[in-house]
């Protein structure tokens, strides 16, 4: 195996669509007030996605280290686990990534405000305390409620503020779609792990539910998803064109087909990807919709 491939392996572009798609839609919104800085957006869009790859790579490392990572897992194989990359170089790279992303934000607080160090910050602490750590927060069931939090309204907002200075409510109800499908991202994760999880010890949310009842959540997240994404339209300060993400109801209601029914690990690793897609296409669609909407109504 090459080397390219084992990077992107633990890189795992598929959770890809988590960071790039929140600064799609914040970045809309500004551009529909009339204001857009390119080079806040290539900023906030790179910071997101070096702190996706960080946490990722963090999250390969920690996991072998705990022996979380066993030969029976059903996902794609992590490369510190499986022997591919020495944890000291997957360490290093952690490193690095995480250090991009504080050359992008550096740049984003030197144009928007100091008040960027304190989300930057926070932002890849959550990344690396998810497995690691004393108490990492993702085997305790907590890993959903950051990911709605960091890679929803954390970012959407933040993608908005960087571009506008001002946070209006409609920032922050745009962003809870946004994180209702990246934490449903990793509900599909944790359902396919399940049982291993249980007995390498962690206690993620799929683990304290059971899997029909995470198999419940995660119809909910989508669906929920979708009834909120119209609601600055129904409040009167967008326009019905945020309906636009619903044309993208015809891949949900199959993810939500193979979640609810498989267990196999190809299936809810497609299904995995395709929670990935499903978000970028939402939020494109939600994007485009904010956009035709011409922004938020003074």
């Amino acid at each position: 195996m090459g080397a390219v491939r084992i990077w992107l392996m633990a890189a795992r572009p598929r959770t890809l669509p988590a960071a790039i798609a929140p600064v799609l839609v914040g970045t809309s919104l500004a551009l529909g007030d009339g204001d857009f800085h390119p080079l806040a957006f290539v900023a906030a869009l790179l910071g997101a996605i070096f702190i996706q790859v960080g946490t990722n790579l963090s999250n390969d490392y920690s996991d072998a280290r705990r022996g979380a990572d066993t030969d029976d897992r059903l996902g794609p194989v992590r490369v510190t686990a499986g022997g591919l990359v020495p944890p000291s170089q997957v360490l290093v790279a952690t490193y690095v990534t995480f250090g991009l992303a504080v050359a992008c934000g550096a740049y984003l607080i030197a144009v928007a405000g100091w008040e960027l160090l304190a989300v930057g910050a926070a932002s890849i602490l959550a990344g690396v305390l998810y497995t690691g750590g004393p108490r990492p927060y993702g085997y305790e069931g907590l890993g959903e409620l950051f990911v709605f939090l960091f890679f929803g309204i954390v970012a959407v907002t933040g993608s908005y503020y960087v571009q506008v200075q001002k946070l209006p409510w409609e920032a922050f109800v745009c962003a809870v779609p946004v994180g209702l499908l990246a934490s449903a991202i990793l509900v599909v994760n944790n359902v396919r792990d399940l049982e291993t999880d249980r007995r390498a010890g962690k206690r993620t949310l799929a683990v304290r539910l059971g899997r029909e009842r995470t198999r419940v959540l995660y119809v909910a997240l989508l669906a929920l998803a979708y009834v909120i994404a119209p609601v600055p339209w129904v409040a009167g300060s967008m326009t019905a064109w945020l309906l636009l993400p619903w044309l993208s109801a015809p891949l949900a209601l199959r993810l939500v087909q193979v979640v609810r029914s498989r267990v196999d690990g190809p299936s809810l690793n497609a299904a995995l990807a395709g929670t990935g897609q499903l978000q970028l296409l939402f939020c494109l669609l939600y994007a485009a919709g904010i956009l035709a909407s011409g922004g938020i109504s003074p």
